[in-house]
């Protein structure tokens, strides 16, 4: 029976599309909610940099939890939490913004426990074998198109019904999300191996396992290129393009559109190299699709470029995804794929930051170009300290 076949899987699959649907809506009405509050561009920035707090102060404790509960039931109760988090924008004003960055913070968190327990289910649901893969593909695929598609529903809803209507479609992906979770039958299988419980196992699991911590380090170096690139898009195309900063809305669709392609692809090119060698060549593709985007001459090109981006990145992190799932002992998926989360915030943090502040020293151009080298030099240490034997990437033995 093929992973379509699954309803188990079909349920899974579902719930993630229809609560990813919500988590882009908040990404559209948040910011649009501050700044028409506020009138402040510090203000809407503070906003979504609290987006990256709650993975890195809560997420490995999360995990811990995570591996001890039951993760249907911490799905849809983080989907409950999200849902109230976004009632909670709809008493906000501009005396109470307040509200606001507490409803970030509580449905960041909720996130924060979501994400990782989709991760940790997926293996009890499809196992851990060509399926997975399949599984990963399906779901990144998915996740892409809402990517391309939500924010546009957005920008809709926004103009037309107005951010009243946005909020209440958020809630109600949230609500029904929850419903269709509670339908899942499966459970993870009890643990076999005596692993301690604490959060901190997490941290020492990953930093003796030569597999997860090479792909841990070299996937956080790569992240953080990336992220400073993302900080610098919207220069990017004012200054280097001259382009109204309005067309970036084409860069992202052009990186949207390397994703469903990249994604419709990322199955087969796992059964065309090993782990180690598709994290490598995809960084280095997507290293190279960099270069093409800093240094395109008009915004046909760098929308070319954007599409480069994303069809190996979407390879590189379906890749990185699986290999993660087919790797950590499930007893400590939880905490391990929490790690890997709050280690995407951190790079994301040090992107956004650094990047800019470089800009104002060395100059847009050369920040750029400097980027896209660090993202070559990403690909180099992965092929450094990840290993290259499939063994490397196998669950230890049950006992």
């Amino acid at each position: 029976m093929g992973v379509l076949g699954n309803r188990e899987f079909w349920r899974v699959w579902v719930s993630g599309g229809v609560s990813g649907v919500g988590s882009w809506l908040l990404v559209i009405a948040v910011p649009v909610y501050v700044f028409q509050l506020s009138g402040s561009a510090v203000l809407t920035g503070l906003a979504l940099a609290l987006e990256a707090v709650p993975p890195l102060v809560l997420g490995p404790w999360a995990g811990a939890w995570l591996d001890r509960w039951d993760l249907r039931r911490a799905m849809w109760v983080a989907d409950l939490v999200s849902a109230a988090a976004v009632a909670l924008l709809l008493f906000a004003d501009a005396e109470r913004i307040w509200l606001i960055y507490v409803a970030i913070l509580i449905e960041s968190a909720a996130t924060t426990v979501f994400r990782p327990a989709v991760r940790a289910l997926m293996p009890a649901v499809v196992g851990t074998g060509d399926e997975l893969a399949a599984a990963n593909a399906i779901t990144a695929l998915t996740a892409s198109t809402i990517r391309l598609t939500a924010p546009v529903l957005g920008a809709l809803l926004l103009a037309g019904p107005g951010l009243i209507a946005v909020l209440w479609l958020d809630i109600a992906s949230y609500l029904l999300s929850a419903a269709i979770i509670s339908t899942i039958r499966v459970r993870r299988q009890a643990g076999t191996l005596e692993l301690p419980s604490s959060a901190r196992a997490g941290f020492a699991y990953t930093a003796r396992h030569r597999a997860l911590r090479g792909l841990l380090f070299g996937q956080t170096l790569f992240l953080t290129a990336n992220a400073g690139l993302t900080a610098l898009l919207v220069p990017l195309t004012v200054d280097r393009l001259g382009a109204p900063a309005s067309a970036l809305g084409y860069l992202v669709a052009g990186l949207g559109a390397g994703y469903l392609i990249g994604a419709g692809l990322s199955a087969k090119a796992q059964t065309w190299l090993g782990i180690r060698g598709l994290l490598v060549t995809t960084q280095l593709a997507t290293a190279g699709a960099f270069f093409a985007l800093v240094n395109a001459p008009d915004l046909r090109t760098a929308i070319a470029a954007a599409v480069l981006i994303g069809l190996p990145g979407s390879i590189l992190l379906i890749t990185a995804e699986t290999a993660i799932q087919r790797t950590a002992p499930q007893e400590m998926l939880g905490r391990i794929g929490a790690l890997f989360f709050a280690a995407d915030s951190l790079a994301l943090l040090i992107g956004a930051l650094v990047a800019p502040a470089i800009t104002t020293a060395a100059g847009l151009p050369a920040t750029l170009n400097g980027l896209a080298a660090f993202a070559v030099l990403a690909a180099l240490v992965t092929a450094t300290v990840v290993p290259g034997h499939p063994a490397a990437f196998t669950r230890p033995a049950r006992q």
